[in-house]
């Protein structure tokens, strides 16, 4: 992720830089933001119990700002970093029952609408987001050999290769005064981010032999536009 953030800021410090253009008597001004936002990541799915974990996002976006419209649009990169549990046992026969704890990294290119609600102040935003991410990475080595509940013997190792391209759509809201932000905004997956599983070899035997999952996200942070 490292490699990744390093061009995430060289792209975005070369596509930000401020400037005005003038197209007959509308004046549309270009800028750039900085966001940071914690978050609550999800996986709703049937396949398995999940529990909702904690995370945090940063990045950059390039704003277009066009005055007499009602609505601005926004291209952003950033990375964040969520954790999600999933419900399984210490070994394939025992009774006992704990939470196997993951986490997972992304990348994602986002292209948004801010509809003006109250201009420089209030707005509806929404658009498109394209996602790369990580494999499920265990949090505690430890559980590298606990099975998965609703299966006979599901391994956690078995279920951490999930998709790693994904489409999804963010919608959300941004209040505050001009150049200071703070941001609500749901993301949820249109893909099946355990499709990858579908075709992997793994034993779905007592469960579901399809696996299916579509992410979600809350995110709550602040924008500083410049």
């Amino acid at each position: 992720m490292k490699k990744q953030l390093v061009l995430l800021v060289v792209i975005m410090t070369c596509f930000v830089t401020t400037n005005f253009a003038q197209k007959g008597n509308l004046r549309i001004s270009n800028g750039f933001g900085i966001n940071a936002a914690i978050t609550k990541f999800d996986i709703a799915t049937n396949n398995f119990v999940t529990k909702q974990g904690d995370g945090f996002l940063g990045g950059l976006s390039a704003t277009v700002d066009i005055p007499h419209k009602p609505y601005n649009i926004s291209f952003g990169m950033q990375l964040s970093e969520s954790n999600i549990e999933i419900l399984g046992r210490p070994t394939i026969t025992s009774t006992e029952e704990a939470f196997i704890e993951y986490k997972i990294f992304a990348a994602q290119v986002t292209l948004l609408g801010h509809i003006k609600i109250i201009p420089d102040h209030f707005t509806i935003d929404l658009g498109p987001m394209l996602q790369y991410n990580s494999r499920l990475e265990f949090k505690n080595k430890d559980q590298k050999g606990y099975f998965v509940n609703n299966y006979t013997n599901l391994s956690a190792e078995d279920i951490t290769t999930i998709s790693q391209f994904n489409l999804n759509g963010a919608v959300g809201a941004s209040a505050g005064i001009k150049n200071v932000k703070l941001k609500a905004q749901y993301v949820y997956g249109f893909t099946n981010i355990l499709n990858k599983l579908n075709s992997q070899d793994v034993d779905p035997s007592g469960g579901n032999s399809s696996f299916k999952g579509n992410q979600n996200m809350l995110v709550f942070g602040v924008l500083f536009l410049f």
